[in-house]
C-alpha cells in the first residue's frame, strides 16, 4: 500500500495528514450553510473555501477588505487551517475571469495556509483537443502562479486529466518548470462513478511525485479508503452537506440512507455526539444535525483507517472487508491493489 502519515508545517500550525478538509459554502448564494465542527470534532481543524465566489460577494468582500479576517467571518477558531481553492470549478462552462496574480493576492488577504492555482476542469463533453487545450492552459496558470508566489504558504498547482499519462506528464513537466509544495488532482468527480478510471488516475499523479498530494471533491465515504490506500494526502468534500440536504444519513461501511426510509427505530446507530442522545425524529426534523453527524461520518471513516494502519493490522484485509458489499468498488479496489503490489 502506498498511505503514508506526514506533518506539514503551516503558518497557522503544524497539521497531521492525512486528512480532510470539509467544504465550506462561504460566498455561494446558499451562503455557508455548515455547522460549527472545527473544534467539536478535534482531528478536523480544516477547511476548503473558494477565493473566487468569496471575492464575488460584494457583502463578505467589503467585510473582508475592511478590517474582519477570514476566520471571523466563518466563526472558527484563530488557528483554523484553510485551504483556499482558487474557483477552477465555476469555470468548467467558461473562460477564466482572474489572474494568478489576483488569486494570490486574494488568498493571502484571506491568511490561507494552503493555495491552490487557477485551472478550468475538463469535461467528458468536450471534444479531446478542447480538453488538452484546458490542461495547457492550467499548467500554464499554474507556472505563473509559481513565480509571483514567495510565501510561506503552500503552493499546490491543480493538474487535471483523463489518462494516466497526462497526468504524469503535467506533473513532471511543472516539477521541471516550477516551484510547487505538491499537488492537487481536479476534474475527477464529473467521472467519480468510474472506479476504476478514477483508481488508475490517481495512482498515476501518485507515483509522478512524492510531495503533497490532494484529490477535489472526493473525500465522500466511498473514496475515502481508496484514496488513503493510494497514498493520498488530503481531500475535501461536500458530501456532509449535500447528503443532509436529502435527509441522506451517511454511516461508515454502509454508505449512506435516506432517513424516509428508516421508520422502525427510535435512535440511530451512530454513538457520535450528535446522535448518541437524539432520536431519529429529532435528527430527521434537524437538519444541521444531520450535517453535523454526517461530517463525523466522514471523520470516523477517517480515524478507523488510521487506526488499522498504527495498529499494525493488514490494511489489504480490511479494505477486503470493506469494500465486499459493492462489486463496482471492490473491483477498483482489486485493480488499485495489483497495481500497487507491482510497485513493491
Amino acid at each position: 500500500m502506498l498511505y503514508r502519515k506526514r506533518v506539514l508545517d503551516l503558518p497557522h500550525g503544524e497539521l497531521q495528514t492525512p486528512v480532510l478538509f470539509p467544504v465550506r459554502n462561504l460566498g455561494k448564494r446558499s451562503s455557508d450553510n455548515t455547522p460549527e465542527y472545527v473544534g467539536t470534532i478535534p482531528d478536523l481543524p480544516t477547511a476548503m473555501i473558494n477565493a473566487r465566489a468569496i471575492r464575488n460577494r460584494d457583502p463578505m468582500w467589503n467585510r473582508l477588505t475592511n478590517g474582519v479576517s477570514l476566520r471571523e467571518e466563518m466563526g472558527v477558531p484563530k488557528d483554523t487551517i484553510v485551504y483556499a481553492d482558487s474557483g477552477g470549478y465555476d469555470f468548467s462552462q467558461t473562460e477564466p475571469d482572474t489572474t494568478p496574480r489576483e488569486t494570490l493576492e486574494t488568498q493571502r488577504l484571506f491568511d490561507a495556509d494552503i493555495f491552490g492555482t487557477v485551472d478550468i476542469p475538463l469535461s467528458r463533453e468536450n471534444r479531446a483537443a478542447e480538453n488538452q487545450r484546458r490542461i495547457e492552459q492550467s499548467i500554464e496558470l499554474a507556472l505563473e502562479a509559481s513565480d509571483h508566489h514567495d510565501g510561506d504558504e503552500l503552493l499546490l498547482a491543480s493538474v487535471h486529466g483523463y489518462d494516466p499519462e497526462t497526468l504524469r506528464n503535467s506533473i513532471q513537466y511543472l516539477e521541471s518548470r516550477g516551484d510547487f509544495d505538491g499537488y492537487a488532482l481536479g476534474s475527477l468527480v464529473p467521472v467519480r462513478s468510474d472506479y476504476e478510471k478514477v483508481t488508475k488516475l490517481v495512482l498515476a499523479a501518485r507515483t509522478a511525485t512524492d510531495k503533497h498530494l490532494h484529490v477535489y471533491g472526493l473525500g465522500g465515504l466511498v473514496y475515502q479508503p481508496l484514496l488513503l490506500y493510494l497514498g493520498v494526502d488530503s481531500f475535501d468534500s461536500s458530501a456532509f452537506i449535500r447528503s443532509a440536504g436529502n435527509r441522506n444519513y451517511l454511516l461508515p461501511g454502509f454508505g449512506g440512507e435516506e432517513l424516509w426510509n428508516i421508520d422502525d427505530l427510535e435512535y440511530l446507530p451512530c454513538p457520535c455526539p450528535v446522535c448518541g442522545s437524539r432520536t431519529l425524529d429529532d435528527i430527521r426534523d434537524d437538519r444541521d444535525a444531520l450535517v453535523r453527524h454526517n461530517l463525523w461520518a466522514l471523520a470516523a471513516e477517517l480515524r478507523r483507517f488510521r487506526y488499522v494502519a498504527a495498529a499494525g493490522k493488514d490494511i489489504e484485509n480490511y479494505l477486503d472487508l470493506r469494500f465486499q458489499g459493492n462489486e463496482v468498488t471492490q473491483r477498483a479496489y482489486r485493480i488499485a491493489k495489483q497495481q500497487v503490489r507491482r510497485l513493491a
